[in-house]
């Protein structure tokens, strides 16, 4: 059973025809979990009984010969941003412990109308703030190829509970990089999907005008098939696109022949470490030699991206973390009065990071300084759209790094700037809207993988995955050797 549980649509088939059981599915994957998650710690909550309900439904479903969806007896696991009903739902902070949440996100709707089995929610940066999932105010998980090393953040507990084979699919959300660079770390593929094509209703906001919730998968096909049931229009959402979305497992295998692929020229340069940019010179002659024509292409104001996005994400926190009063709902810690309560409450509740943010955040918006700051971070992102939009003139995709390096030791980034630089390349994307994904492509010279990333134009993730399916078939042959 654990060989079937790297296979979702595997699974799913399997659970189908009866060959096996979603009831013995979910008992393979808690089993696995309870073996070795308390090395990992890859998740923080299991959702035990309602996982053994939706088990039974389903099983229920195939017993009376009817379509028990495409995600039929597959256990997934969820970020703990994402809501619940029922469940904790805590952004891995102090100040959201013990909250249960009395709705589901869309999201969540959608996995267990196609059959998925929700297993429990996974480990993250507090509010998603991080690139190491050392941020949580629960323990950080560990990378499981490599336990002296962190799984990358913010999603690391999802990249990490499909990287351990407890489960075949996760979701996690990216604002900044949060699914594709601990996907690149922990040797799995991730999905940063298109601004507004999966609904955030039920998403707990970190920066609104950058999140995105997005799978994760042992293979592109599995990563395809989660994205197809989770993306569409969702009238809860005012982001969401309201068009119907091309599906992307319809033509996975059509390759490459004759698309116009660039390697982003500022994200192979300094800062990269020399192996990680050498499996990108190999992933891209790979999809040359699947057809593609392969050359250059300067994005000259992706340099800016990570300077915009430290302005921009900031500033939306604070906006969007003002709720944490203490009134409401979460943690309370009386005071004298409600200014002083409200103090208490957020100085008890929020780490370190999540602090450093919001007050960043508040500055930037702050009289005087918005022009300065906030307002021209915003030109910037314009003009890296532009110049994304200049570039897709003449290329069909892009290819870069994900991650400027392999999994680093736990502890060994402590000043923030050195962890807000393991989003050099992946930032870009978020501030423009446009998809982009991490594939695993062989492994650096300490032997921990390597993630390729493939960028494409608003709303192209078909051709993105047909791209990204030339270069698994090319890293199980052999091409990333």
């Amino acid at each position: 059973m654990s060989d079937v549980l790297k296979s979702a649509a595997k699974l799913a088939e399997a659970v189908r025809s009866g060959e096996t059981s979603a009831a013995d599915a979910l008992a393979a994957s808690s089993s696995l979990i309870a073996d070795r998650d308390d090395e990992i710690h890859a998740f923080l909550h299991l959702t035990t009984e309602r996982a053994q309900a939706q088990a039974a439904a389903v099983d229920a479903k195939i017993a009376a010969g009817e379509d028990a969806g495409p995600l039929a007896g597959v256990p997934i696991a969820l970020k703990d941003n994402m809501c619940t009903r029922g469940a904790p739902t805590t952004c891995s902070s102090k100040i959201l412990d013990g909250w249960h949440p009395p709705y589901d996100a869309t999201v969540v709707d959608r996995l267990e109308a196609a059959g998925a089995i929700v297993v429990g929610k996974t480990n993250l940066d507090e509010f998603a703030m991080g690139s190491s999932t050392e941020n949580s105010a629960f323990g950080p998980t560990r990378n499981p190829l490599d336990t002296s090393r962190v799984p990358g953040g913010s999603s690391g507990g999802s990249a990490a509970a499909v990287a351990a084979g407890y489960v075949p699919l996760s979701l996690g959300s990216d604002t900044g990089g949060s699914i594709r660079q601990p996907a690149a770390l922990c040797g799995v593929v991730g999905v940063k999907p298109t601004y507004g094509a999966v609904s955030r209703y039920g998403l707990i906001a970190f920066a609104s005008s950058l999140d995105q919730i997005g799978p994760f998968a042992h293979t592109v096909e599995d990563a395809a098939l989660c994205f197809d049931v989770v993306s569409g229009h969702d009238r809860l959402d005012a982001t969401s696109i309201p068009e119907p979305l091309a599906p992307t497992l319809t033509n996975l295998h059509d390759g490459v022949d004759g698309m116009r692929i660039g390697i982003i020229d500022e994200l192979m340069g300094d800062g990269i470490e020399p192996d990680v940019r050498r499996r990108t010179e190999q992933a891209a002659e790979a999809l040359a030699a699947a057809g593609a024509i392969v050359d250059t292409v300067s994005v000259p104001a992706t340099i800016y991206g990570l300077a915009a996005y430290y302005l921009i994400a900031p500033a939306e926190a604070s906006s969007n973390l003002a709720r944490y009063d203490g009134v409401r709902y979460g943690q309370r810690v009386d005071g004298a009065n409600v200014a002083t309560m409200n103090t208490n409450t957020r100085s008890a509740g929020f780490g370190d990071e999540v602090k450093r943010r919001i007050m960043l955040g508040t500055y930037a918006l702050s009289s005087g300084y918005y022009d300065a700051y906030y307002g021209k971070a915003q030109r910037v992102r314009t003009l890296i759209s532009n110049e994304f939009a200049a570039a897709y003139e003449n290329f069909d995709l892009l290819l870069s790094p994900t991650s400027p390096s392999t999994a680093f030791e736990l502890g060994a980034k402590s000043d923030p700037m050195s962890l807000y630089m393991c989003d050099v390349c992946t930032i870009p994307s978020n501030l423009a809207g446009h998809p982009a994904m991490s594939v695993p492509f062989g492994v650096g010279d300490d032997g921990l993988p390597v993630g390729v990333q493939v960028l494409a134009p608003m709303l192209q993730e078909p051709r993105m995955f047909r791209a990204a399916q030339v270069l698994e078939n090319a890293a199980a042959s052999g091409g990333a050797a």
